[in-house]
């Protein structure tokens, strides 16, 4: 099965309490990090996908920080292809590559710099970490991260971050830090063309 996720920050102690990214009530950043773990470990299964939509963590690039992000990623289940967002750089994916193991037969991590689509349900998935316009077309959807607990003002573009709004969508509520399945997608996708063709 494939999942989607964005903007974990993990070990990043700046976005515990912080309203103005994504209110995260934790004590501290170790129990912010576990809950994320715990909630991925809990849904997706060590033969799973999983996309994540860039901002992987918050750290330096000293070999200990490299080391303890390693440490934590590998204890998440299924291969992961990452794309980079506003606070990963080369050093960190170089790292990781260096560091690489096999799962399921392939590299647990994949890296992208920008993006990649994916087809699914009848639609375009155009996975990027920054939001963009896809244009008008009906089944082309912009799958993002980036912007925490606030949404795009269209249709086509879901958050699909840890702290997304968009979640408010799905029929059955998700512990924080639970990557989004192709199911929660499309009924997000669904969801949201509803609530704003009755916004017209």
């Amino acid at each position: 099965m494939d999942f989607f996720t964005a903007d974990t920050h993990f070990f990043h102690p700046g976005i515990v309490h912080n309203a103005r990214f994504a209110d995260r009530h934790f004590l501290t950043i170790g129990e912010m990090n576990e809950q994320i773990v715990n909630s991925w470990n809990a849904t997706v299964a060590p033969t799973d996908q999983v996309y994540h939509l860039g901002d992987i963590a918050l750290i330096s690039t000293e070999a200990a920080e490299l080391a303890r992000l390693l440490s934590l990623l590998l204890r998440l289940n299924g291969n992961i292809c990452f794309i980079k967002g506003n606070h990963d750089n080369q050093t960190l994916f170089k790292y990781l590559a260096k560091h690489n193991i096999t799962v399921n037969g392939k590299p647990k991590f994949t890296f992208h710099e920008v993006g990649i689509r994916l087809k699914f349900a009848k639609y375009q998935f155009f996975l990027t970490h920054y939001p963009m316009i896809v244009g008008p077309a009906k089944n082309r959807i912009n799958l993002h991260g980036h912007i925490h607990n606030r949404a795009v003002n269209m249709a086509e573009n879901i958050n699909v971050g840890v702290d997304s709004p968009e979640k408010d969508y799905l029929h059955w509520s998700i512990p924080f830090g639970t990557p989004f399945s192709r199911d929660d997608i499309v009924m997000m996708v669904t969801e949201k063309k509803i609530d704003y063709q009755k916004r017209r």
